[in-house]
């Protein structure tokens, strides 16, 4: 039974033939394996860290070490493997990481494989997929000269199955690979300091849309929101937001039966000086008032602990009998502004305020999928500026694995064992009543009851031995 359900869960994954374990070779040096555990149930249908161990001493003697990024909690405790070889830089599942942690991680496994012939560094996250991905390509790139392409196809070849996807899946993450290309080709230049989100420019925006901006705190190992947009700080330009939305009108529009509008108001204003062009970008009379153009700017000022933002939507939609609400859609997107100002390409020293755009196909959804629920609005901008008063360079010797002394970015030195209840402290969203349906944002069906099932296996397809796979109910 635990052998069949550890089958299930691991079927999107391609593993080594060496070994049944969810364990894949990407190169001689590197291995992906999703996050073993030491305790029951999660032994059922995840590695036994027993069984790994065994592996790894049985294949590579001592020559190994583990590098793993579950801020969620790792599953076990360093005690339970021998000689500290576990190094522990975690943030929250779903996410990129903190750009500060790319330079020590990928240091650190460098001088670890070139200190002795033989030597393999194991990463694992909990599905072994995006943060380790994400890891892998990232070592790929600035230690062994790979281009994106090359780094990202050969981690998906290597560990996910044919027809399952890319192994990198989630736009944030690789946005991150490709600015680590960059920041090799820059000669590993990154300057950490502090964003500040001036404006956010949203058009097409629906109603019952919170906007908010977050940022990584405690190195990276949590989320924080740092501000959440109110009314007040709304200006409508073109258009109008109903104050109140029918959940009837969300169920339209995710089965595209929403009334078609005059194709001239698709185009959206541009911006220029952080406003709207009122001149330029006319909008016909007959536009719906079902949306609007909508500029948010801050009552105060909002800073970030670091060069990494996140801009996050969810909208709720309230029916017009009853009171409740739910949950309808939910995206996010997260930027650097060092990369997003040029860093890399101008020595290290970034624009000092920039634009970073994205249409509503390119948002992450939920729980790291393309989920995104309901349309929340068409396109957004976020005007930013760096804060110059905070002006941290990372260089090579943090990249070599030293962490200087006020880089936010470091090493954990013990493990997390906390389960899944721990990711109440991540800052990620907690779900409600309102958000029950939240993670099957893209469908207005209710949950049933047999759908709880272990997130490394939610919205994939199953896979049955003999070589065919079906799409799951999850």
């Amino acid at each position: 039974m635990a052998s069949l359900l550890r089958h299930l869960v691991s079927s999107p994954r391609l593993p080594s033939p060496d070994t049944e374990l969810d364990l894949s070779y990407i190169t001689p040096t590197l291995i992906a394996t999703s996050g073993p555990s030491s305790t029951y149930p999660r032994t059922l249908y995840r590695n036994p860290l027993p069984d790994l161990l065994r592996f790894l001493n049985a294949k590579h003697g001592s020559q190994w070490a583990i590098w793993e990024f579950r801020a969620e909690g790792t599953g076990y405790s360093d005690d339970e493997v021998d000689g500290g070889r576990v190094h522990h830089f975690p943030w929250p599942d779903h996410h990129p990481p903190p750009f500060g942690l790319v330079p020590e991680i990928v240091g650190s496994m460098r001088e670890w494989l070139r200190g002795e012939e033989g030597r393999v560094a194991v990463v694992h996250c909990k599905a072994g997929k995006g943060r380790s991905g994400t890891v892998v390509c990232s070592y790929l790139i600035s230690e062994e000269g790979w281009s994106r392409e090359g780094a990202e196809k050969r981690f998906t070849e290597r560990r996910m199955r044919a027809g399952f996807g890319s192994g990198v899946s989630i736009p944030s993450q690789r946005r991150t690979i490709g600015y680590v290309e960059r920041w090799a080709r820059g000669r590993k230049r990154y300057r950490e300091g502090r964003a500040e989100v001036l404006e956010v420019h949203v058009w097409g925006l629906r109603s019952g849309v919170r906007v908010a901006v977050e940022g990584f705190v405690e190195g990276g190992r949590r989320i924080e929101t740092v501000h959440t947009f109110g009314s007040d700080e709304r200006e409508v330009v073109r258009g109008g937001i109903r104050d109140e939305s029918g959940i009837a009108d969300a169920a339209f529009e995710a089965m595209g039966q929403k009334k078609k509008r005059d194709a001239s108001s698709s185009k959206p204003p541009s911006v220029m000086n952080g406003t709207a062009n009122d001149e330029k970008d006319s909008i016909s009379s007959t536009t719906l008032t079902e949306t609007g153009d909508v500029v948010f700017r801050p009552s105060t000022r909002v800073l970030l602990p670091t060069n990494d933002i996140n801009i996050d939507f969810e909208r709720r939609s309230k029916s017009k009998y009853g009171g409740f609400t739910m949950v309808s859609s939910v995206a996010h997107v997260w930027f650097n502004t060092f990369f997003e100002g040029r860093g890399p390409e101008q020595g290290g020293r970034a624009d000092e305020s920039g634009l970073f755009e994205m249409e509503w196909e390119g948002m992450d959804g939920i729980k790291g999928s393309s989920r995104t629920g309901t349309r929340a609005f068409d396109r957004m901008a976020v005007v930013w500026r760096f804060d110059s008063e905070v002006d941290e360079e990372v260089s090579e010797a943090t990249e070599r694995g030293e962490v200087q002394q006020g880089t936010n970015a470091s090493e954990t030195t013990l493990a997390e064992t906390v389960g899944r209840d721990g990711e109440r402290e991540l800052g990620l969203r907690v779900a409600d009543d309102a958000s029950a349906g939240v993670s099957r944002a893209s469908s207005m069906e209710k949950l049933a009851g047999h759908d709880r099932v272990p997130d490394e296996i939610e919205g994939v397809k199953s896979f049955i031995p003999g070589g065919s796979h079906k799409e799951g109910s999850a």
